[in-house]
């Protein structure tokens, strides 16, 4: 049985989970199980260089958005509260992140370890990657401290963080400065300088073009499109678990999910649902995102073509939408979502003549779109 662990490695109560959830496999005496982490970012807006956490506490929007997240507690007091969880269950006495930073490059990290050394490699990079984050005190956006993790679980050469030229395009010109000579936590300041870290933004050129960056970007839209909302959330065979649950409950969920048997379908209508998925969420990037494929291989298929015209036209590509509405209703004339589509997108575009003739046919096919 696969275990899927979504999750956010500057998420505590994910590094609190993942203790509970060995302690819950300790015992468990069923069938074999894999465990995979998956990405999830608690903080998608966090800034590529890092931000020393005593000054994000210092803002009053983040102090309202962490009392809300604690009703009745302090920022400073549910973090000692969850400190204290964290030592409970073993983590260390000395454990807390000192840093907000951004997640998207340990994620490819991650993920690439899965595809290189299978399950067992990646709990290990996303162990030390938790462990450099809250017990070392470390900036995990920063490529020197990835650099190092990675070569440590052989990955240096796979993530690209090998040559002078790779390591410039992650980290810019400027050299990050180093921590002071004696600091016992071993903390590496955010970099002042250089604008590298910009290019390991999704959507770049630079950074879609690393290894596992459109797999990591990928997944990312797919626990979305699943539904995936709070880290950590443990998936295992169509069932949910959410948050750090004790080892009992997460024991308990696992027996109820080895019982269970899920619909298994065909990839690609796994992937036209989650499409579908992010197009209700309004995510029309998203889903295009996760169509490409799709397009690629099943480029005639009509019900690919009309997910495509949805995704164009919400994200006012309004061009590709006519275009591909054109071909659709030419094809199938009595096609009253996709005339009336049309008409729509050619009103965005301030042809309301030829909009017209197409809204008033999709209504007197479908009365609804007469509203």
């Amino acid at each position: 049985m696969r275990i899927e662990i979504w999750a956010d490695v500057v998420c505590g109560w994910a590094h609190i989970g993942k203790r509970r959830l060995e302690k819950a496999l300790a015992s468990w005496d069923g069938e074999p199980v894999e465990v995979m982490w998956r990405p999830f970012q608690i903080d998608p807006s966090a800034p590529a260089r890092a931000v020393p956490m005593e000054q994000v506490l210092r803002d009053p929007v983040a102090d309202e958005a962490l009392r809300a997240c604690a009703p009745g507690l302090s920022p400073a007091e549910n973090r000692a509260r969850v400190a204290e969880i964290a030592a409970s269950e073993g983590l260390g006495a000395q454990w807390g992140s000192g840093y907000r930073v951004a997640t998207l490059e340990a994620h490819r990290l991650i993920a690439l370890a899965y595809e290189k050394g299978g399950a067992a490699l990646q709990d290990r990079v996303a162990e030390r990657l938790l462990r450099a984050h809250f017990v070392e005190v470390r900036d995990i956006s920063d490529v020197a401290v990835l650099t190092e993790i990675a070569a440590d679980a052989g990955l240096a050469d796979e993530a690209g963080y090998t040559g002078t030229a790779a390591l410039s395009a992650l980290s810019g010109d400027s050299a990050r400065p180093q921590a002071p000579a004696g600091d016992p936590a071993g903390r590496r300041a955010p970099s002042e300088g250089g604008a590298g870290p910009q290019a390991l933004l999704p959507g770049t050129a630079a950074w879609r073009a690393l290894p596992g960056a459109e797999l990591t970007r990928e997944l990312l839209l797919i626990g979305k499109a699943k539904g995936v909302r709070t880290s950590p959330t443990i998936v295992a065979n169509g069932l949910a678990l959410e948050g750090a649950q004790s080892p009992e409950t997460i024991a308990a969920f696992l027996r109820d999910a080895a019982g269970h048997t899920p619909r298994r379908l065909p990839a690609e209508v796994e992937r036209l649902r989650h499409v579908e998925s992010l197009l209700d969420q309004r995510d029309p990037l998203g889903a295009l995102t996760l169509l490409r494929p799709l397009m690629e291989e099943h480029g005639g298929d009509r019900g690919v073509r009309m997910l495509a015209a949805r995704a164009y036209f919400a994200s006012a590509q309004l061009n590709r939408a006519r275009t591909t509405l054109e071909s659709l209703v030419e094809e199938s004339p009595d096609d009253s979502y996709a005339r009336h589509l049309l008409g729509r997108t050619l009103q965005r575009q301030g042809r309301h003549e030829e909009a017209a003739s197409h809204l008033t046919l999709a209504a007197a096919m479908t009365p609804d779109y007469a509203a």
